[in-house]
């Protein structure tokens, strides 16, 4: 699948018109028309990125390098699986920023101290009950 086809397609998964995507982007709507068409094919870095986030998919699937099912952003229900997503996940985007390993294993520590707290306060209300 082309990269316009890519763009396209989760666009209307997620439901987003032209007109969002373009806002987000900073372009117009018929911009982001031409990116699906095909009629722009030569994306800039930060547009990919951009793209990326805004369709909750990774800048290397969206370039065809990644299998898309390994990029997607799903829905974790297990807060030891989102450390590790945290870890691994490439392209993770804060603010519209690629995280550093640095702050990847920042964030992870501070799920980590959250989920040692959790886990007390649990253990508090079993011994309270």
């Amino acid at each position: 699948m082309e990269i316009n086809e890519k763009i396209k397609n989760r666009r209307e998964e997620l439901g987003l018109t032209l007109q969002e995507v373009g806002e987000y982007l900073g372009v117009s709507k018929a911009t982001v028309q031409r990116y699906e068409s095909g009629e722009i094919k030569n994306l800039k870095l930060g547009t990919i990125e951009k793209l990326a986030q805004i369709l909750k998919i990774s800048p290397s699937y969206l370039m065809g390098w990644n299998d898309p099912e390994e990029n997607k952003v799903s829905k974790i229900t297990d807060i030891k699986e989102a450390i590790k997503v945290i870890m691994t996940q490439p392209g993770l985007m804060l603010n519209g920023e690629a995280l550093s390993d640095e702050s990847k294993i920042a964030l992870a520590n501070a799920i980590q101290l959250g989920i040692q707290y959790a886990e007390q306060m649990q253990k508090k209300e079993k011994e309270n009950n």
